[in-house]
């Protein structure tokens, strides 16, 4: 790619890098980078009585996943096995898992419960700093304990606490007072405070993902946004704020979207990058129902832009975005991917196995196909601007 490097934390005016209908149309051109078909085996269960969804791993600050006694942890959102497992997203908790030598350990929930100032916890990031072994926690508080019922107002926060592997499983403890990221004043991104959208296309504010930019030496925050005064219903964006300090002790300063799907997607859920090569790989994930009903529909998957500075221009990985979807057949069978340096793949799984049966004709599906579990790792290789899926790790 032979795009100048140029740098976002100098508050030069850039342009947001558009995801576009025709990206999406050109899917149904090119053969689907489809995952293996997830079956009963597949389908493990890691922490008995509990869903869970939306993973990511504790990274150290360039991006690494960070290697504690001899394993890794990770941070999952979990909730009670209801009869409904749409409902969890009313009651999740952030948990915390030892992975070590290929096993799952639950280590109880990551935050007390008097630390979010929201009604749950929706997804993030977390980094560690080996010099202190102090996890800081970047998460989404969804609603507000004063709200007579669950909102979908979603606020980003941060908290840190110290590790300790003094006992027979990991620990953090001593959490600091959660802490705003950023002030969300309806300019740059919509206010889910004042507009929240509807149920199954709510607007974002959510999903932080931490890094540190090495051409800089600066530290950004990643999130799911939406675009104030769009025409259109559908106007996900990825959101990009910049610390005010190092490494963002102190908070950061929202700065405009870099990517848009204006009027095609609503939602480009946990963005995050991977560094490679001197390019910035900017990965999200995106549902079929979110897209615009007027224009084209990707699959269920992982999508992708890169660029060869933060800032952009970006461009769509294999020249629609889609790097991994869920086979034609079964187009619910996971969710929420996240791409690591090493270019492992994870996601949980979703609705699998329903072999063309609707889970909304037939609602005890709902419950009886829902995974709530850790779905097995892909493996992907990239060369530029392309991606290739290469199957399980």
């Amino acid at each position: 790619m032979s795009i100048s490097a140029h740098h976002i934390s100098d508050d030069r005016s850039w342009s947001m890098s558009h995801w576009s209908a025709q990206h999406v149309a050109d899917i149904a051109k090119r053969p689907l980078p489809a995952a293996p078909f997830i079956s009963a085996q597949d389908v493990v269960s890691v922490v008995p009585d509990q869903d869970l969804w939306d993973l990511w791993p504790l990274q150290n600050a360039d991006g690494s996943v960070a290697q504690i006694a001899g394993g890794e942890l990770w941070m999952v959102l979990s909730a009670p096995r209801l009869p409904d497992p749409g409902l969890r997203h009313d009651i999740a908790r952030t948990r915390m898992l030892f992975r070590k030598d290929d096993a799952w350990i639950d280590c109880g929930l990551l935050f007390p419960d008097d630390l979010n100032p929201g009604t749950r916890e929706w997804s993030g990031s977390a980094r560690f700093n080996p010099e202190t072994d102090e996890v800081t926690a970047y998460f989404t508080a969804a609603g507000r304990r004063s709200d007579p019922k669950p909102s979908f107002e979603q606020r980003l926060f941060q908290t840190t606490g110290k590790l300790d592997l003094s006992g027979k499983l990991p620990t953090i403890s001593n959490w600091s007072v959660a802490r705003p990221l950023v002030v969300n004043d309806g300019s740059m991104y919509v206010d889910v405070g004042v507009d929240q959208g509807v149920p199954g296309n709510i607007k974002g504010f959510r999903d932080p993902y931490w890094f540190r930019d090495p051409a800089d030496g600066n530290a950004y925050i990643l999130f799911t946004g939406s675009l104030p005064g769009s025409r259109s219903q559908h106007n996900g964006v990825v959101g990009l704020a910049v610390a005010h300090s190092a490494m963002g002790e102190d908070g950061f300063r929202l700065l405009p979207p870099i990517i848009s799907a204006d009027g095609v997607c609503n939602e480009m859920e946990r963005p995050h990058l991977v560094l490679r090569d001197g390019l910035y790989y900017l990965f999200w994930s995106s549902q079929n129902s979110v897209f615009a009903p007027d224009g084209p529909k990707g699959p269920s998957g992982l999508y992708g832009m890169v660029a060869s500075a933060l800032a952009g221009p970006y461009t769509p990985l294999n020249g629609t975005g889609l790097v991994v979807a869920n086979p034609a057949a079964e187009p619910r069978q996971a969710y929420c991917w996240q791409v690591l340096d090493n270019l492992e793949v994870y996601s949980f799984v979703d609705h699998w196995g329903l072999a063309g049966r609707d889970i909304f004709a037939e609602p005890r599906l709902q419950r009886d196909q829902f995974g709530g579990t850790i779905a097995p790792v892909l493996k992907i290789s990239i060369d530029g601007t392309t991606t290739q899926l290469l199957g399980p790790a």
